[in-house]
């Protein structure tokens, strides 16, 4: 690829999350870091140091001088939640696109103020789920999409945990349970994976209700530690979603989908187990056999092999977008809007829910 038709990354912050995505955009063919910023130049140059960053990455002191960069493409923004909406709305004005990490606001009213400046501004938006450009993700959404004959029929059903063990260090002191940076805490940073595979799921149409259950945690500062959730669809067929996620708990990463003629499970929906190929199970038209002792088939392990990891796919899609509005005129795509938006929707529910005493929320 030439060098013109690279897309020039800045990055606005240097959290922990941001060195993932650094080096996805190292591994994706058509990105390049243009620019690192964070709020004092000496942790910025700390950063490009320990991740290898080349010496043509121009390193900055505050977030204003990235944006203001006219050498940059696009941002990606993995500052604390608190602070995506007055990020990606000033690098939106700048015609900067927007890469940010999930949760992508604090509630679907900064979100639309930060999509409605991306669309004024021609600017792409897309959140940094990463899941979601694996190549299994795709091979399981063309089997959700097969007719009753051959796929597992309409879904009935789906389970997905997102949790993670921490200490005490965490508990106290990181930005996830701080409400003044991270309000949400383990419904944004993890529940937004669950509600995002449910709705994946179901092609993304909303859940009719969405209910809290009462077995919430939370910290002393009331920052949710643990939840659980149920969403519930109506038409065109009735399906149950059940979410857990905390920070309490062993790392899980399950994602069960059943449908009436067969399912698909799998444990590490979030992050594969590995890099470089991932697999999920599928099993169809299974039955017990006589007295029940058993089971007519058991489930195929469908292995989905990928060239670059999931951050890079993610990365590679991003700039292949803004690379077609930039060079050829092209509009930026909505899906990802709509998908990020959909999703926060269900998590203002789900919070609704709980400021109800757990009622059930319609939507």
């Amino acid at each position: 690829m030439a060098k013109n038709d690279t897309v020039h990354f800045g990055i606005l912050g240097c959290a922990n999350i941001a060195r993932k995505v650094a080096r996805a955009i190292s591994l994706s063919p058509n990105a390049t870091i243009y620019a690192i910023a964070s709020r004092s130049i000496q942790k910025a140059e700390k950063f490009a140091a320990e991740n290898s960053l080349p010496a043509s990455v121009r390193i900055y002191g505050s977030y204003d001088e990235v944006v203001e960069d006219s050498g940059v493409d696009a941002v990606y923004i993995p500052l604390p939640t608190s602070l995506h909406v007055q990020w990606a709305v000033t690098a939106a004005s700048k015609k900067k696109h927007i890469l940010v990490e999930k949760p992508a606001a604090l509630d679907v009213a900064e979100l639309d103020r930060i999509i409605e400046a991306c669309e004024f501004n021609g600017v792409q938006f897309m959140d940094g789920s990463m899941w979601l450009h694996h190549p299994r993700t795709a091979h399981m959404e063309h089997l959700l999409s097969l007719s009753n004959s051959t796929g597992i029929g309409p879904v009935h059903f789906i389970h997905s945990t997102s949790t993670m063990p921490t200490t005490k260090e965490f508990l106290e002191n990181n930005i996830r349970v701080k409400p003044e940076l991270d309000a949400l805490g383990a419904l944004g940073d993890l529940a937004w994976y669950c509600i995002g595979a449910s709705l994946w799921a179901k092609s993304y149409k909303l859940p009719t209700t969405v209910t809290a259950l009462p077995d919430v945690t939370r910290n002393a500062a009331g920052v949710i530690l643990s939840i659980t959730a149920s969403l519930q669809w109506d038409q065109p067929n009735q399906t149950v979603a059940n979410i857990h996620c905390s920070f309490l708990s062993h790392t899980s990463m399950d994602l069960a989908i059943c449908g009436s003629n067969g399912s698909m499970h799998l444990k590490d929906f979030i992050i594969p187990y590995n890099e470089t190929s991932a697999k999920f199970d599928f099993t169809f038209g299974a039955k017990f056999v006589d007295l029940h002792i058993g089971w007519n088939v058991r489930p195929e392990e469908v292995h989905v092999a990928n060239k670059l990891p999931q951050e890079a796919l993610m990365v590679q899609e991003f700039a292949r977008i803004v690379a077609s509005i930039r060079d050829c005129g092209s509009r930026p795509s909505s899906k990802w809007p709509e998908i990020s938006r959909k999703t926060q929707v269900v998590v203002d529910a789900v919070k609704k829910s709980l400021e109800l005493g757990c009622k059930p929320v319609a939507l």
